[in-house]
């Protein structure tokens, strides 16, 4: 109920709405675009209703390209617009590009609806109307975040555009959006409850929310002591007993997770199974795989990599056992098909057994924020400012041997600054992989010009009684400076000549 609630009580209502105004006695008074006035923006169930469907325009699969645009997973399918993206090889005109621009103006005109009608709602309830805003405005920050980590200076649009005003837009320098941001969130975040009494209110925005993502904001503008101070306000929250089943519908809602999109089998579902898993899964796609970088990166011993990556020789959702060595027959031996991994792994988070039966039909939630994205960014914005004490080791430690299936050694005090930032940054891409995330920490470590730079390897078998590492076939990348940002979309800019162009696109 509480996620039929969250995304789709709106729509049904806006069913009947239009289905009323097809009637031939309410022609005359009632649009059929838009909801009108007359018979919405009434009540306090229609403000909920409205802020509802907000939530529809949050990230889902969308995340994982993120990751294969990185060093640690590969698009998987060579022919494919996002395989262009990866090998920097994509220009003004790419689909991703485009499509990622114009998902997240979708979600914050409708939030920006949003916020220009539910003052009309009669109710002396200010504080339900103050919290619906509130939610509004952190979903509409959630996506300037995004904007700002891809293109850098955005138009910043904070009401509803008519076609005329849309095509006069002129992009706000990035400061100005994270400025913007900020002053949302610390806005929102008192309004906002900590929890939800009710089951049927699980997956809204609550203040932790909204402090977790002050705290992303301003660790990728770098304004690290204001990301210390709004991580140290996520509180109430602890890490999931269990690393392993958090990416499972046992794991659904649990303690650690701020942010989530939520989906329902039959209803909306989500068809991870079949993007992810191996070829032998009734022929799922495999689409995004990790890479030789990513399984180099764990330490020995951390069970993570296998909570993470399906590898050779895992039992797999069917129950047969993960073949993908080049010659070994079986669907998921490399180079058998083009759905087959090519780098002989697979990502594992999110392949639940239970899916198998129905591949492209999977009620699991996608998370987009948990409490160890919250310690790590604290542990890396104290080590930016320098400031090593105990509470950045704290935080480390807890994300490596809090749980029960994670128990690897502590760092230990004493380390330098640099030490201490090369041990952050691998924690975070470990412990977040698969999450959407690397994409913009390599571009604020400025560290894509080094990992984004030649072929993508795989795994290593042997052959003739020599050890051989896979090359995944046309995977040569390409990273220069300009990629650090991604161009305004050509489409856009032939709409509005006013929208400047990042540089060398």
């Amino acid at each position: 109920m509480k996620r039929l609630l969250i995304k789709y009580t709106f729509f049904i209502g806006l069913s009947v709405i239009l289905a009323s105004a097809c009637n031939k006695d309410l022609l005359d008074t009632v649009p059929n675009d838009r909801l009108s006035t007359n018979i919405f923006w009434k009540t306090e169930q229609d403000a909920v209703l409205a802020v509802n469907a907000i939530y529809t325009f949050l990230d889902g699969n969308t995340i994982f390209s993120w990751d294969a645009y990185t060093d640690i997973a590969h698009v998987n399918q060579n022919f494919q617009p996002e395989a262009f993206v990866e090998l920097g090889t994509y220009d003004v005109t790419s689909a991703p590009v485009y499509n990622a621009w114009a998902a997240a103006y979708q979600g914050i005109q409708l939030s920006n609806y949003f916020l220009a009608n539910v003052d009309k709602v009669n109710t002396t309830n200010t504080a339900l109307i103050d919290r619906l805003k509130s939610e509004a405005r952190t979903i509409r920050a959630y996506h300037y975040i995004k904007l700002a980590g891809l293109f850098g200076d955005v138009p910043l649009i904070t009401t509803p555009l008519n076609v005329d005003e849309a095509v006069k837009l002129t992009r706000t320098p990035v400061a100005q959006i994270y400025d913007f941001v900020d002053k949302e969130l610390t806005e929102s975040a008192p309004l906002l409850p900590a929890s939800y009494p009710s089951a049927a209110d699980r997956g809204r925005i609550r203040q932790g929310t909204a402090w977790a993502l002050k705290a992303r904001a301003d660790l990728w503008a770098g304004r690290y002591q204001a990301a210390v101070d709004a991580a140290s306000q996520v509180t109430g929250y602890s890490l999931n007993k269990s690393y392993q089943n958090l990416f499972t519908y046992a794991g659904e809602n649990n303690s650690e997770i701020l942010l989530d999109k939520q989906f329902i089998k039959d209803l909306v579902p989500v068809n991870v199974f079949n993007l992810l898993a191996p070829y032998s899964q009734k022929n799922a796609q495999g689409y995004y795989v990790p890479t030789r970088a990513m399984v180099d990166m764990y330490e020995d011993n951390d069970p993570r990599m296998h909570f993470s990556i399906f590898m050779n020789g895992d039992t797999l959702p069917s129950g047969i056992v993960f073949k993908p060595t080049p010659g070994g027959g079986g669907a998921d031996a490399i180079g058998s098909t083009y759905y087959s991994s090519a780098t002989g792994y697979n990502i594992k988070k999110y392949i639940n057994n239970a899916d198998y039966a129905d591949p492209s039909n999977n009620g699991i939630n996608i998370i987009l924020l948990r409490y160890a994205e919250v310690l790590l960014t604290y542990a890396e914005a104290k080590i930016e400012l320098n400031q090593l004490d105990a509470s950045v080791y704290d935080a480390i430690n807890k994300v490596r041997n809090s749980r029960d299936d994670v128990k690897l050694p502590d760092i230990a005090m004493g380390k330098t600054q640099a030490e201490l930032r090369a041990i952050v940054r691998r924690e975070r891409t470990v412990e977040l992989a698969f999450e959407g995330l690397h994409l913009f920490d390599i571009r604020r470590w400025k560290t894509g010009a080094t990992v984004m730079q030649g072929p993508v390897y795989g795994m290593t078998y042997i052959s003739n009684g020599q050890p051989v590492t896979v090359e995944a076939v046309s995977s040569t990348r390409t990273f220069t400076d300009k990629h650090y940002l991604w161009p305004i979309p050509q489409k856009e800019r032939d709409l509005d000549p006013n929208l400047s162009q990042n540089k060398d696109w």
